[in-house]
């Protein structure tokens, strides 16, 4: 155990291990095979860096994208381990020098793409050398049951046959028993120690708030994160590009990232991101694995998520330095409908696409109950993966800090909307249903006499919005159905009648007012620190990552920038005590953030 945490507080600054982590890095200390499943956050990335810089062997990382291989190699390059990346995006010379350090076995990582590394070429380079490990990064991709299947992923079975000296390791942060199953498998580990972590981040702050102005919302949120990083998810290319005008037109610099834009425009607002030169990108789940900027502080779903292990992904992107971090969900029932939709019409071409339907509505029905307003949000994530979660109060929820907010007279209110589908008689979509409820002079609402309806203008106090919220949080509780695809009409269940019978009661959900509370964790993660020099130190860090090239949070974490400026060390030695400084950037960087924290405040460095 020494030896590993010597080799971790020399290179990375860090004087302790995390939960399971000892016991991955020993799985590749010893050469036996492994699925470790640890969160977003949760320390994956040392459990396949420590074994092979405390043995001197070379290992091969199977990383998915060249971004994140390229973040992962500045990063460790940074704190003096010798590492490269060989893929499509290296220039002739680049690609030459990567060869080199692989085959005289220099670098102890050696990070590659599941296609490239399968390429006959590559694999018969690899096989002169003596790998110790293939480290498969990412490896839920493998599993047709999990939420982001590659199949370039499944062909990497060939790896125990070509490398059976090789031991095999799998990392991933979202996998239930089913895709863990189905990753041994495909790999064909041999007698691998299962490591599962916990799957609670009880850093980040969930929210779910039903949906009524989706731009207004998000900018209310934003807005509480003025100058920090957010990520906001959109279910469609059109939405994101919707919603990130609509951001702008507010003040606030946000750009839309989607698969249809061409290369460059995607990679230049991935390069502005992780530079900290834009805070907000609006984007489809097609962003966010390649990124590894650790100081996002909110997660944004404008929709729904099409499953608990997306949602747990997406969300896992936020507070990866271990502060706290926002994650709010802008929910409707009308989201569950959209993703039924497309599960079917994504299914059409495929060979089982009943399979397919069911599979999609069992995730949609998972995720549709984490959005129910009852339970603690952690302790809903924690038990979709199966692992009990042991406290009251997770403190860190709008359930457990009592924010859910409740509509007064919901039962009366679905009584009114009930009775206007059954007036108009059940032959109407939910646009029309609640124009009548809203008093409405349509043409369609005249043309079929429905202003002459008991049930017309019942509800004009109220915004169309909220009533068609309404509508949908009542096909949510299943107090209500929709018939047909293209146009949808509303109809009445047993459910339902029982609700106008007054034989049931209707809870509806209301967005909270006023401002979220504080949380414990924020409160605990700023204290002691100056945050005026928090902010110096942060320019610094960008200014020395400008000059280098490289992403800032490559330079120091934001959670070692506040220890900095909580502790305020003044010499070499107590610098290195600071976490995340290493020897290497104490040598590097060290003079230079001394110098700052010594000078702040002298020459308008940020105090009165």
């Amino acid at each position: 155990m020494s030896t590993i945490l010597d080799a971790v507080r020399r290179t990375w600054g860090y004087d302790r291990l995390r939960p399971l982590q000892e016991e991955a890095i020993r799985m590749g200390l010893e050469r036996r095979d492994s699925l470790v499943v640890l969160p977003t956050g949760g320390g994956k990335s040392l459990c396949y860096q420590v074994p092979p810089l405390v043995t001197g062997r070379t290992d091969l990382v199977v990383s998915p994208l060249i971004s994140l291989m390229k973040d992962q190699v500045d990063s460790l390059r940074a704190c003096g381990y010798p590492a490269c990346a060989i893929h499509g995006g290296l220039s002739f010379e680049e690609r030459q020098n990567a060869e080199r350090l692989l085959a005289s076995g220099e670098a102890r990582l050696v990070f590659v793409a599941p296609e490239r590394l399968l390429t006959p070429g590559f694999l018969r380079l690899v096989e002169r050398l003596d790998i110790g490990a293939f480290a498969i990064d990412e490896a839920h991709c493998i599993s047709h049951w999990g939420h982001d299947f590659r199949p370039e992923y499944r062909q990497l079975e060939v790896l125990k046959k070509r490398f059976p000296r090789a031991s095999i390791h799998a990392y991933t942060a979202t996998a239930t028993e089913r895709v863990r199953h189905d990753i041994v498998t495909q790999l064909g580990l041999e007698d691998p120690r299962l490591l599962v972590g916990v799957f609670d981040r009880p850093n980040l702050v969930y929210r779910v708030v039903p949906r009524t102005s989706v731009t207004e919302q998000t900018i209310e949120v934003l807005q509480r994160h003025r100058d920090e990083a957010a990520i906001v998810y959109c279910i469609s290319r059109r939405d994101t590009e919707t919603l990130a005008e609509g951001i702008r037109r507010h003040g606030i610099d946000a750009r839309a990232y989607h698969a249809g834009l061409d290369a460059e425009p995607r990679r230049h607002v991935q390069d502005l991101f992780s530079g900290e030169k834009l805070d907000v990108v609006v984007a489809t789940v097609a962003f966010g694995m390649g990124i590894d900027r650790s100081n996002v502080r909110c997660v944004i779903h404008a929709a729904m998520p099409k499953s608990i292990e997306h949602y747990q992904q997406e969300t896992g992107r936020a507070g990866r330095d271990g502060l706290e971090a926002e994650c709010v969900l802008l929910y409707s029932a009308g989201d569950l409908l959209r993703w039924r939709s497309l599960a079917r019409r994504s299914s059409a071409e495929a060979e089982r696409p009943e399979e397919l339907v069911a599979s999609a509505e069992t995730h949609l029905e998972a995720m549709r109950r984490y959005c129910a307003p009852g339970r603690c949000r952690h302790a809903s994530l924690s038990l979709h993966f199966g692992q009990a979660y042991e406290r009251a109060s997770c403190e860190a929820c709008d359930v457990c800090l009592g924010e859910v907010a409740d509509t007064t007279d919901g039962t009366t209110i679905a009584q009114k909307i009930l009775s206007c589908v059954a007036r108009t008689g059940e032959r109407y979509g939910a646009g029309h249903v609640v124009d009548v409820l809203r008093g409405a002079t349509t043409e369609r609402v005249l043309a079929n006499a429905h202003h002459e309806l008991s049930t017309y203008g019942l509800l004009k106090e109220l915004d169309r919005k909220a009533v068609l919220g309404f509508v949908y949080q009542l096909l949510d509780q299943e107090l209500l159905e929709r018939e047909g695809t293209e146009y949808p009409v509303l109809r009445l269940n047993e459910g339902s009648r029982r609700v106008l019978r007054s034989e049931k009661s209707v809870r509806f959900l209301s967005p909270p007012r006023g401002k979220p509370k504080k949380t414990r964790v924020a409160f605990e993660t700023w204290e002691g620190v100056d945050r005026d020099l928090f902010d110096d130190l942060r320019r610094l860090r960008r200014e020395i990552a400008q000059e280098r090239s490289v992403p800032p949070y490559v330079i120091f974490s934001d959670a070692t920038l506040r220890e900095m400026a909580a502790r305020r060390p003044r010499s070499s030695e107590e610098l290195l005590e600071v976490k995340g400084v290493g020897v290497k950037k104490l040598e590097d960087l060290g003079e230079r953030f001394l110098s700052r924290i010594a000078g702040f405040g002298e020459e308008g460095g940020g105090e009165e």
